[in-house]
């Protein structure tokens, strides 16, 4: 059998490909490993109530039950949600927007995969644009979305050391150059797999040059503000008409209920909408029910605030407490945990790969993820990306710290064996 380009690509070797493999082997494998590899959020009990609570609703109201499973939404998603983001973003945060500039995905990877060949990738004018990431590392989940090669174009941050064991990326804009390929500009905030919240001034800076050279600015709020909130520095939430704001239900709590939202103007969302149509017909239906009276009330953003994101602050607390415990005095440093639900450890002149150290902790148990699937589009060798992992610390704390410690022996005979 004969195989498309497209097959070739999409059925390859991928990071991510990689990362749900070893999570599915894992659930059916039966042997009792611990997780922190994925980006599976924390069940939080107060917020699953709420949502157990309101799928009961919907399921005993025959009205309900028939919006849920009966019936087509339009291609851009359930109407009535779409009113209710606009509304409270409008209301909250000053946005000029209305439900024209909202649209509904089947999750946020499906959602970047939409925006970026819409924006990136060969032209008609016969130029191959790209999608620049301003401050590398970033998501795994992006390396592979671009349905041509030579996709990504990304930049070195630069590194600001702070006390003993932590530190922090920032855009370098001194080094930063937007080519005349340059589709548009991408950033997470907070950045999967570092917890890195760029600032307000960073964000702002990035808009300016993304105007100046006439490309969107995307920004990937997945983990962050207005919701599900889980930042613990000051963080404005941001949109403009040049700017495509990506949201997701999944960090509340929702992963599988696969519901993306994207802020733009009118021309991105009638886009995204006939992509929908094209590709499913309309966005799935649960995502917007299930959370449809929180958004209209507002009540999403204090959930955020007095659910969500108090539960990752003490994991994370706990997480670094453990790693400084087990660690001691063997080299490595934290990136400064802002947001998400991660952990970027940084092992200095790590006499291993962070891919064998990562093969030699999935030996003994524990999934992390090697570091040098986070740079997509860099292009220049850089022994630091070689040096990192991503751990999350969202899942149970027991484990976290078991794992913990085998990272830490596994890290300390790698050094001992130099």
């Amino acid at each position: 059998m004969k195989i498309s380009k497209f097959g070739e690509k999409f059925t390859g070797d991928a990071g991510i490909l990689s990362l749900m493999d070893d999570l599915g082997a894992a659930v059916t494998s039966g042997r009792d490993m611990i997780m922190m590899g994925g980006g599976n959020p924390g069940m939080i009990e107060p917020f699953q109530k709420m949502m157990r609570s309101r799928l009961k609703e919907i399921s005993e109201d025959k009205n309900l039950f028939k919006s849920l499973v009966g019936a087509y939404d339009p291609p851009e998603g359930k109407p009535t949600f779409l009113k209710g983001i606009a509304d409270l973003l409008k209301k909250e945060y000053g946005w000029n927007i209305g439900p024209e500039n909202v649209c509904l995905t089947n999750g946020s990877q499906t959602g970047f995969f939409q925006l970026f060949n819409y924006l990136a990738g060969e032209c008609s004018d016969g130029v191959n644009r790209k999608i620049h990431l301003p401050l590398a590392p970033e998501y795994i989940g992006y390396a592979d979305l671009g349905m041509s090669d030579d996709f990504f174009r990304s930049s070195k941050p630069k590194i600001e050391y702070i006390g003993d064991d932590f530190f922090k990326y920032h855009v370098d804009f001194d080094s930063l150059e937007i080519e005349a390929d340059t589709a548009a500009l991408c950033v997470s905030r907070p950045t999967n797999p570092t917890g890195n919240v760029i600032t307000d001034e960073e964000v702002d800076q990035l808009d300016a040059i993304a105007r100046a050279h006439d490309i969107p600015l995307i920004l990937d709020n997945a983990y962050g503000v207005p919701f599900p909130g889980i930042i613990h520095v000051d963080a404005t939430p941001k949109w403009n008409e040049n700017i495509i704001a990506c949201f997701s239900l999944s960090k509340l709590g929702l992963p599988a209920v696969r519901t993306g939202i994207i802020i733009a103007n009118t021309k991105v969302v009638r886009a995204i909408s006939c992509m929908n149509a094209i590709m499913a017909l309309s966005p799935t239906s649960l995502g917007a029910m299930l959370c449809q009276d929180l958004v209209g009330s507002g009540e999403i953003l204090q959930v955020g605030r007095e659910m969500i994101r108090p539960f990752y602050k003490r994991k994370v607390e706990k997480a670094v407490a453990c790693i400084r415990r087990e660690f001691g005095s063997t080299p490595y440093k934290i990136h400064k945990p802002e947001g998400a639900m991660f952990l970027w450890l940084w092992f200095e002149n790590l006499p291993i790969s962070s891919l064998e150290l990562y093969q030699r902790l999935k030996e003994r148990g524990v999934l992390v993820i090697s570091g040098h699937y986070f740079f997509p589009g860099l292009k220049e060798e850089w022994q630091h990306r070689d040096e990192c992992i991503r751990m999350t610390y969202s899942q149970d704390d027991d484990q976290v710290e078991k794992g913990i410690a085998i990272i830490a022996e596994e890290v300390k005979k790698a050094f001992a064996s130099a």
